[in-house]
């Protein structure tokens, strides 16, 4: 039997990958090392925001399969890994992963197939990571199989760009090899835009991630000292944006979320130190300044609350929104996490309501979701929007509140305290 593509990896990346290579027609399959994802998925369970338990039948129907079996790779034509690669504890990432599924590809390839790693990590993994893995019992890349690097750019819950209709930046080996991967990619996905090969590739998406993160420092930072200089921020990001050129507009928050913005610049500040010796400066401020959003977060909270007479001790804190992104469901990586454990630390009396979360995991312990979330709000002597969710009626909320510490800028009266 020869497959189209195996995919190896069913999260938020591989699976929509699945998804529209299925559409197109390519026979495929998905590879994953957990038999939990595999099991659910042959259940006709999703696991991911972006594939409803419909969409992922659709597929199924289309042939779609998977399996905890890695000889499916030898019978592929094409195999692209879309593996995690977390930060280690010293910053860098962590390519056990991606270096697990290498061996496992290098155990079945055979000539003429194409190799595409989609996990994000450093420039110069493709190659200096991952090839010599495949090359070892002797077949050549870009001579015997094409290798290439192409950045996943998935972003869970866009409502306009999916896999589809998001250009799909090429790195190869060689000039051969990408061709041969965008000619692959090209099957399925509108625009595909062809690096100089891998390390430029690669670099593409921490530029990318790597612009965003400094950015959001930057008004993150402006939020500070706007405050204390009585200097409505969110009006001037509005007056900002009038201006038709040169401006992008960035607004500020209780922290950055999800695995990119918070990990992916990290990947680039490592590798600078550790191929050149010195610190990529703006990623580390940047950096420092979004992961301490959270801490800044709970001392506004704080002061709000002594405005009105009351000590965060004992408070009732009515959290709303938990999740990283407006409506969905991930978790990975939200400020609400830091925000809501140092409010316990100390002696808030902490709830949360979240649409999408039902049960919320804060380290050792975990925390349920209000059943009610209209007495919650009336009873809660602070609640804090974090997360602003299209579900959520903002006039509601602000009417039955005594007070509402809002970190998105999306409200405003005498009852509210903005960020």
């Amino acid at each position: 039997m020869t497959r189209d593509l195996v995919v190896i990896g069913l999260g938020y990346v591989g699976l929509p990958l699945a998804q529209e290579a299925t559409r197109a027609g390519l026979s495929v399959t998905g590879l994953d090392a957990s038999t939990a994802v595999v099991d659910g998925l042959r259940a006709g369970r999703s696991h991911v925001d972006d594939l409803s338990d419909s969409d992922l039948a659709e597929m199924i129907a289309l042939g779609f399969d998977v399996t905890t079996d890695p000889n499916v790779i030898a019978e592929a034509e094409t195999i692209v890994i879309c593996v995690p690669t977390p930060l280690t504890p010293e910053g860098g990432p962590d390519l056990g992963a991606v270096l697990s599924a290498t061996r496992a590809i290098a155990d079945h390839l055979r000539p003429g197939q194409l190799v595409v790693l989609e996990s994000t990590t450093y420039p110069g993994t493709t190659d200096d990571e991952v090839r010599p893995v495949l090359e070892a019992r002797g077949l050549v890349a870009g001579t015997d199989f094409h290798l290439a690097f192409s950045p996943e750019r998935i972003d869970p819950g866009n409502p306009t760009f999916g896999m589809r209709n998001t250009p799909k930046v090429v790195g190869g080996h060689t000039a051969a090899c990408t061709t041969v991967a965008a000619a692959f990619y090209g099957r399925f996905v509108d625009t595909v835009v062809t690096a100089k090969g891998t390390r430029e590739a690669e670099m593409a998406k921490l530029l990318e991630n790597t612009y965003r993160h400094i950015n959001i420092a930057l008004v993150n930072e402006m939020a500070r000292f706007c405050h204390e200089l009585d200097i409505d921020l969110w009006d001037v990001i509005a007056a900002a944006k009038s201006k038709p050129f040169g401006f992008h507009a960035f607004y500020p928050g209780p922290g950055v979320g999800g695995h990119c913005i918070p990990i992916d610049p990290n990947y680039l500040s490592y590798q600078v130190q550790a191929k050149l010796g010195y610190p990529f400066r703006f990623v580390e401020l940047a950096q420092e300044i979004n992961a301490g959003m959270p801490s800044y977060v709970v001392r506004r909270i704080q002061d709000a609350l002594n405005d009105e007479g009351k000590a965060l001790r004992g408070a009732r804190i009515l959290l709303l929104g938990v999740t990283y992104k407006p409506d969905i469901a991930d978790q990975r990586e939200s400020p609400a996490k830091p925000i809501a454990v140092e409010l316990i630390e100390m002696g808030a009396v902490v709830q949360f309501h979240d649409p999408y979360v039902q049960t919320w995991g804060l380290g050792p312990t975990s925390m349920e979701c209000v059943s009610n979330v209209e007495t919650a709000v009336a009873e809660a002597d602070m609640c804090v929007l974090l997360q602003n969710h299209g579900l959520y009626d903002l006039d509601d909320i602000i009417a039955s509140s005594r007070r509402l510490f809002d970190t998105r800028g999306v409200t405003a009266g005498p009852k509210v305290v903005r960020l």
